[in-house]
Parts: structure tokens; sequence; C-alpha cells
């Protein structure tokens, strides 16, 4: 399990500890049996806990919550993310600079203007 994929996984059960697997594939655009894979291995890390509950109608329903060790992880995690997502931001000026240098500033202005 990537970095990133903890990183997104943690943060998303921070704001939404109700929120189910199928819940959090769709929200992070993966597969189901990936979502469980890093559930069990974010559980065996003692970063979250799993809880249920019953509801009205019997059936259960699964509560996940990030530990004191979690939350930790979290953090530690959001840094790393934001300090490589910085890092691809000034490599991406820098490429974005690199572009219009090579084009005519005038072509420039009339291209981004739909003129041909």
């Amino acid at each position: 399990m990537t970095t990133e994929a903890q990183y997104h996984i943690l943060k998303h059960l921070d704001q939404n500890p109700e929120a189910s697997q199928r819940d959090l594939a769709l929200a992070l655009g993966v597969s189901l049996g990936k979502v469980n894979y890093c559930f069990k291995a974010l559980a065996d890390k003692g970063w979250v806990k799993v809880g249920n509950f019953k509801r009205s109608d019997r059936k259960f329903k699964y509560v996940y919550l990030l530990t004191p060790k979690g939350m930790d992880a979290k953090l530690k995690l959001t840094a790393e993310f934001l300090h490589q997502k910085q890092i691809e931001f000034e490599k991406l000026k820098f490429e974005i600079a690199s572009l219009k240098r090579e084009i005519n500033p005038r072509d420039f202005n009339e291209i981004s203007k739909g003129k041909s």
C-alpha cells in the first residue's frame, strides 16, 4: 500500500468515521477489494480500530476509528504528502515556464484566445 493511499484513507476516515468501505472506494476511485486490503493492513499496524454496532434494522454497521497511533501516522503522512506535492508543484512551474519560452508570446496569446 502506497504512502499516498494510506494518507487518503486515513484522512477520509478521520473526517467520515461512519463511511462504509464502499463509500470510501467510491470517494477514492478505487476498488472495494483494494479498500478492504488497505483496511486490514491499517488495522494490523494498529492505526485503525474497527467497531460495529447494531442498527435498528438488526444489520451491523461498522465504524472505523483512528487510534492515537493512527492519528500520529496521519500527521506524518500529511507532512510527507505535502512535501511531495510541493516538489511536484515546483517541477510543474519550471516546466510551464520552459514551455512558455519555447513559443512566441504573441502566438501564445492568440492560441490561448482560441485563434489559430
